[in-house]
């Protein structure tokens, strides 16, 4: 049988082909065969193809099916003939990219290149398109002379492997980066060179300190940094500023980059007049006495757009969510002024039809929906969709929480507000055994739920042992025990306390309490809690120390002074808390303000009152939140009230305040900051002797007594304020992804314990026996210093603070400690 051919001889170039007719003449197909199929199934081939058995075919459809064929992008090479009746199409197959390697790429990183490759359609597994060889070696290539790496060639070869597979393989020539050797300026009359390349993030020349910048050229940052001058400038008022042209010169080496820039400064303008006009929506009149607060003002361009952006969230609040403003300038070249002009179209206003949460598996959706503010059926505020976004970060519940409005399809006016949240540990579970620099060796076995079930409540139940305590806790809170986030609480705790083994003065303590309390929401922002409680408490085995001698003798029995003392008291317990922290754990913006105070109510054994006043403030320094200034001051004070026979009721020493370590004072053992037990002994001297020779003690007065300072007591007192600063900054080779759990900061830390009823005048002159610093506990003017670093990671079993402190001021070093760590809260 006579072949004859239809078509042969396909080449692909670029995204078409050439192709030659052999006959035009029609035929009716009876078969289809498609030869050289190796990875390509054959129904696969046929799903390309527009032909069909029975179908009439001419040129025209032959050159449609190869264009099918091609955009497969599954084959290198189509081939068509006529036998007979029969249409046979012979394919090459694309090779399989079997490996890639990467060689010579120190600025690219493999990962970042392999991305790229794929997103352009190069990865294992995948066909080879050999035509998009040429261009992606062209394309790198561009990418390293946009860095200012100029000698810079990449080389890539096929290397061909059995059963239609390749390797390829990248060869990068990186070379050096060009350095950029000068920049000028011409004509700048106003600014000097000096502070237009201060805006700029390329240099030509870097302090001496700077040891590890470079002045690599990038053509992408010269082009910020165009924008950023002329930003300043219209900023300054130069309306009519203009860059008229750039020049950058390379080296006939390609190693060094001189860069001029030409300006036309023109003439400062001020702002005349500021007017709105638009559809105003009965908001008139404030809104032009808004932008009339321009008026008079020199033009800036950032005050501009800064008054376009409030205006939006200003029509946000009321629903209108696409907002548009456009600022028109009326310039007056001869008086060098500005009339603005600013048009508002606040576009229709936008409901919310549904409030949708995703990603709360353990959390229940109306634990997250009653933080909402954003309510359904209402008209969408953006303000207060990002309270909402705000209130869900405070939880501490969610790694992270991301909010989208969606348009309904179909519906021109409503949207869908959807949070998605990613969750976190909001507790610990945990029985075992561990081991503190400051706790010693611990036992513990505990249940802490701030989500508890994923209801939102806070369930804790908890046994914990180490060298200085044993306790039993459990404290159950319901934060919305009503509707109206009113909350209610209980716990009941008892607990043994050897006060020696933790850094404080001898005396043991048996204690055992139960109480409630009860929460009311002020606003979004303040909140009141009220409690009631009962406490029992016993003391032994107290050291008699002089600071204590006259509470310890008022409650003792004459019989048996170093007996046991059992008190039992009521009290009330009153608090606020204002709170503006963008997030509830390891916050970046925003501040906290917790005031508590406790009274025992009259008639208890014990009459005392206690303050305590917390704050913290977060202020981002960059628009990432990258860099955060914590500033935090804590102050406390306590006393008695009231009297009974004649003596005055005082704080009880153990309430006393005390300093020292992660939560107070870095760099110094917990505890050890502030008053130490003072033991006041009298001094003498032996008498003349009796008619039996004896000669007996005779104590001298109360001002030859001596004193010794307790090495390894503190005693504390019923005054405190302590408080830093600490730069929070990224935790060096830690991935974006852990900045959410990961925290580091410098700190410096400041602190005083001070016992306000302390009276030196009684110590001052008399002597001093060992070597422990005694200075006044009376006075806040002995404060302790120190400074470090700190790194805090929210782990399964909570937040680990490890801190490395150095001593500033320190009143006794042999309490410095260059290292602590704490599993606690996060502050």
């Amino acid at each position: 049988m006579t072949l004859k051919k239809l078509f042969i001889g396909v080449v692909l170039a670029g995204t078409g082909f050439t192709w030659n007719a052999q006959a035009s003449d029609s035929f009716v197909v009876d078969d289809i065969q498609v030869r050289g199929l190796q990875r390509v199934g054959l129904g696969a081939a046929l799903t390309y193809i527009p032909i069909r058995t029975g179908e009439e075919v001419d040129s025209q459809r032959i050159r449609q099916t190869i264009h099918e064929l091609y955009s497969s992008s599954h084959f290198d090479d189509i081939q068509v003939f006529r036998e007979g009746d029969s249409l046979v199409i012979r394919v090459t197959e694309r090779p399989t990219i079997s490996r890639i390697v990467l060689d010579g790429n120190r600025d690219l990183k493999d990962d970042q290149l392999l991305d790229s490759l794929k997103n352009n359609g190069i990865a294992e597994g995948e066909s080879l398109d050999r035509t998009a060889i040429s261009f992606l070696e062209k394309n790198l290539e561009d990418f390293y002379h946009s860095v200012g790496k100029y000698n810079a060639q990449v080389n890539i070869r096929v290397v061909n492997l059995p059963r239609n597979r390749v390797e390829l393989r990248f060869n990068f020539q990186e070379g050096p980066a060009a350095a950029v050797e000068q920049i000028n300026f011409t004509g700048n009359e106003n600014f000097s060179r000096a502070q237009l390349v201060r805006l700029m993030e390329l240099r030509d020349q870097l302090p001496w300190w700077n040891i590890l910048g470079k002045r690599n050229y990038q053509q992408q940052q010269l082009m910020g940094d165009l924008e950023e001058i002329e930003s300043f400038y219209q900023n300054e008022g130069f309306i009519r500023f203009e860059i008229s042209s750039v020049q950058v010169a390379i080296t006939p080496e390609l190693e060094g980059i001189y860069i001029t820039v030409n300006v036309d400064e023109g003439e400062r303008y001020d702002i005349d007049t500021a007017r709105a006009i638009g559809e105003l929506r009965e908001h008139e009149e404030f809104l032009n006495a808004f932008v009339d607060a321009l008026r008079g003002r020199r033009f800036n361009q950032a005050e501009v757009t800064s008054v376009e952006e409030t205006i939006k969230r200003y029509f946000g609040r009321y629903g209108y969510a696409n907002t548009e403003v456009r600022t028109v300038p009326d310039i007056d070249d001869e008086q060098r002024l500005v009339n603005l002009t600013f048009s508002i179209d606040p576009g229709q206003r936008i409901y919310v039809r549904r409030v949708i949460f995703e990603g709360n598996d353990a959390t229940r959706d109306e634990v997250l929906r009653r933080e909402m503010r954003q309510m359904e059926g209402s008209w969408l505020s953006e303000q207060l969709v990002e309270v909402g976004k705000t209130r869900l970060d405070r939880l501490g519940y969610f790694e992270t929480v991301d909010v989208e409005t969606v348009p309904v399809a179909g519906e021109q006016d409503q949207v869908d507000v959807v949070y998605r949240v990613v969750e976190q540990p909001s507790g610990t579970i945990s029985a075992g055994i561990g081991y503190g620099d400051f706790a010693g060796l611990s036992l513990n076995a505990s249940i802490a739920q701030d989500n508890f079930l994923g209801s939102g409540n806070r369930v804790g139940f908890a046994v914990d042992t180490n060298r200085f305590s044993r306790q039993v806790q459990v404290n159950y809170v319901d934060n919305y025990f009503t509707d109206d986030a009113v909350s209610l609480g209980g716990s009941i705790y008892y607990s043994q306390f050897d006060a020696r083994q933790a850094n404080l003065q001898q005396f043991n303590q048996r204690s055992w309490g139960i109480g409630t309390d009860v929460g009311f929401p002020v606003n979004e922002y303040n909140r009141l809690n009220f409690g009631v409680g009962f406490n029992n408490t016993g003391i032994t085995q107290l050291q008699p120390y002089d600071q204590i001698r006259s509470f310890y003798q008022r409650y003792s029995d004459p019989a048996d002074p170093f007996g046991s003392l059992n008190f039992r008291n009521f009290d009330f317990t009153a608090s606020w808390t204002r709170n503006t922290l963008n997030r509830g754990m390891f916050p970046t913006a925003g501040t906290s303000n917790r005031l508590v105070g406790k009274v025992t109510v009259p008639g208890s054994d014990l009459q005392y009152f206690k303050l305590d006043y917390r704050f913290r403030w977060y202020r981002p320094l960059d628009n990432d939140h990258d860099f955060v200034v914590l500033t935090r001051f804590n102050a406390g004070y306590g006393n008695g009230y009231g009297s009974e026979n004649g003596l005055d009721f005082t704080l009880p020493f153990w309430e006393n305040f005390y300093g020292g370590g992660h939560e107070s004072l870095r760099g110094f053992e917990t505890n050890r900051v502030g008053p130490r037990g003072i033991i006041r002994q009298p001094r003498f001297i032996l008498g003349p002797p009796d008619a039996d020779g004896n000669r007996e003690q005779i104590a001298l007065g109360p001002e030859n007594d001596q004193i010794e300072v307790a090495r390894f007591a503190s005693i504390g007192g019923n005054a405190m304020l302590n408080g830093g600063f600490e730069l929070i900054f990224p935790t060096p080779f830690a991935s974006e992804a852990a900045a959410r759990s990961v925290r580091t900061s410098a700190f410096i830390d400041v602190g005083v314990v001070w016992d306000t009823e302390f009276d030196f005048d009684r110590y001052r002159n008399l002597d001093v026996v060992g070597n422990t610093n005694f200075w006044d506990y009376g006075s806040p003017r002995n404060y302790q210093a120190s400074y470090g670093v700190s790194v805090q990671w929210l782990s399964p079993m909570g937040v680990l603070s490890f801190s490395f402190g150095f001593p500033l001021r320190s009143l006794d070093s042999t309490f410095e400690d260059r290292f602590t760590f704490n599993i606690g809260t996060s502050f």
